[in-house]
């Protein structure tokens, strides 16, 4: 497939400004930039695009749209750029379309994918874990690419049915227990890969939040109100509002996103904060509703971390400090130090495993001049001589690491680099 020139020029401008402004980064910033669209995109036979996370074949919704995220804004000088946005829309339309219950999808049918227990099934889906910030990413995809071009012609009925489709599927979820069929049973495999209760999850109470099966990590959540991945879904729902009004002049369903938004948010600040005796209100990272909370953060996006990122809220915002240097310290069970490295990791790589887009996070929702410089150096000391993040690495041995080939992690440390001011 032939790279648009925007993107190759683009690149060469970060390399060189990446030398000015931190040298030590400078031979990862091309080809992190470029990673996705040179190893990961790819035409479809009937014009659609495909976007495979590196090194499984599969096109996760969250994870294209975190990949592409930082070629949007140059779409509007590249009509060869702009023809791949519109294909993987149309990809992530047909395949929310199809299933709003599956987190990753095929290229074409086949029979390769996960063979789960669950309500539904097709040969095009390859997981069929329900996670609310899969849905959300398709919604900031288009947001994005919108935003870049002002290019109406997305606006077509199959879109417009993801955008309803995905407001319904929230809406249902704010009562999983009543409205939802969706269980999801795997066997042979750790218990964090499958649901309890029968596969349809612990119970929980009514907060106006919706339910998630899953985490991004695609580990099951223990308390199925996953806070980072509700915040997304506020943010996510406005956005939709705007594009259905603009699209579509479609304002009852429009009316439908705000209310869900701000019941949502309404339900984050109800019954996702939790008064820590040392850091005052935090938010939590899962809660039942039922007054259980876990504690923690997770490094895959959404994360508490990401909440400015994400759009939920302004870096200043006092309950988002005080979970800040909550998750940030060795009060949040998957934050480790090392001889290597500090940061946040996650259960889904275990113990000691720091992660790349934790740090390159971290810069993203930092005003401190200090903190940011400390990530870049430990970014610049871990990549183990490949020239690209990675998805983990050990605290004390960065060369003992997961995923050599992870685009997600090389776009948004790429996005980072775009925005890096100089640094002393």
């Amino acid at each position: 497939m032939k790279i648009p020139s925007v993107l190759t020029d683009y690149a060469d401008y970060l390399e060189n400004k990446t030398k000015k402004t931190y040298p030590p980064l400078a031979a990862l910033a091309k080809q992190c930039y470029l990673n996705t669209i040179e190893t990961t995109v790819k035409p479809c036979d009937n014009g659609d695009y495909f976007v495979i996370t590196g090194d499984i074949p599969a096109l996760w919704l969250r994870d294209s749209s975190a990949q592409l995220r930082p070629y949007a804004v140059h779409c509007k000088d590249s009509e060869e750029l702009c023809e791949i946005f519109r294909g993987v829309i149309r990809r992530h339309a047909f395949y929310v379309n199809l299933d709003p219950y599956s987190n990753a999808f095929n290229e074409i049918k086949h029979d390769e994918s996960h063979e789960d227990d669950t309500d539904f099934s097709s040969p095009y889906i390859w997981e069929r874990k329900y996670e609310v910030d899969s849905l959300c990413a398709s919604v900031y995809l288009v947001s994005d690419y919108y935003d870049a071009t002002s290019d109406k012609t997305i606006f077509t009925p199959e879109l417009h049915k993801m955008f309803i489709t995905i407001a319904d599927t929230f809406v249902k979820e704010q009562d999983h227990a009543k409205n939802s069929s969706y269980y999801f049973r795997r066997t042979d495999c750790p218990e964090t890969d499958t649901m309890p209760n029968d596969g349809k999850g612990n119970p929980v109470g009514i907060t106006g939040m919706t339910w998630s099966g899953f985490r991004p990590s695609d580990d099951r959540c223990k308390y199925n109100y996953l806070i980072p991945a509700n915040m997304m879904c506020h943010v996510a729902m406005k956005k939709a509002a705007e594009l259905l009004i603009t699209g579509y002049s479609d304002n009852e369903t429009a009316e439908k996103c705000l209310i869900l938004s701000e019941e949502v948010k309404s339900g984050i600040e109800k019954y996702g904060v939790y008064d820590h005796p040392d850091f005052g209100k935090i938010y939590a990272y899962e809660t039942d509703g039922l007054g259980n909370f876990l504690l923690m953060d997770d490094a895959n996006s959404p994360s508490l971390l990401s909440a400015p990122y994400l759009g939920y809220c302004d870096v200043n915002n006092k309950i988002y400090q005080n979970t800040r240097k909550f998750i940030l310290s060795e009060n949040n069970p998957f934050y480790f130090e090392g001889k290597a490295a500090k940061g946040i990791g996650s259960p889904h790589t275990g113990k000691d495993k720091i992660w790349h887009i934790a740090l390159t996070m971290q810069i993203l929702t930092s005003t401190d001049k200090n903190e940011i410089a400390e990530c870049l150096r430990m970014l610049s000391q871990t990549h183990a001589e490949t020239n690209f993040m990675h998805e983990s690495f050990n605290k004390d041995d960065a060369s003992d690491f997961t995923r050599e080939w992870f685009a997600w992690a090389n776009s948004l440390f790429a996005q980072m680099l775009s925005g890096l001011e100089q640094i002393d």
